[in-house]
């Protein structure tokens, strides 16, 4: 692992079930997650997916990429367009620093209508990792 290393890019399709199962396992009842038209009358075309999802899927991200021995120290992200049901989001990372054993990297998810997040993930790999 290198600055400057890419991670490659990581498409999710954002579904009804996604985004309604994300709101649940959070517990995050609030209505604009999974009823659509409540949704509507507060102004949203559709349900969107709640930052909790997005952070769950941030980590995922890391860890398809370094391995399951990664510890995730810090998680910091921004929200930007909202993801809907039908489309697809796109994660890509890349490494801003290392120092020793952690790594901080930055993490923009893109989607059709803009950037749906962006933010920095800061690990650790166990030693003599060769992520």
């Amino acid at each position: 692992m290198n600055v400057g290393d890419e991670l490659p890019p990581l498409e999710i399709e954002i579904t009804r079930t996604l985004i309604v199962a994300g709101a649940i396992a959070s517990r995050d009842y609030q209505d604009v997650h999974h009823d659509p038209e409540l949704a509507r009358q507060k102004g949203s075309p559709d349900i969107f997916m709640n930052i909790l999802t997005t952070n769950g899927l941030v980590g995922r991200y890391i860890t398809d990429h370094f391995g399951p021995t990664a510890v995730l120290r810090k998680v910091a992200i921004r929200l930007g367009a909202p993801n809907h049901p039908g489309d697809t989001m796109v994660l890509t990372g890349r490494v801003e620093a290392i120092d020793g054993s952690t790594a901080v990297v930055r993490v923009t998810g893109d989607n059709g209508i803009g950037r749906h997040v962006t933010g920095t993930v800061t690990l650790t790999l166990p030693a003599g990792s060769t992520s």
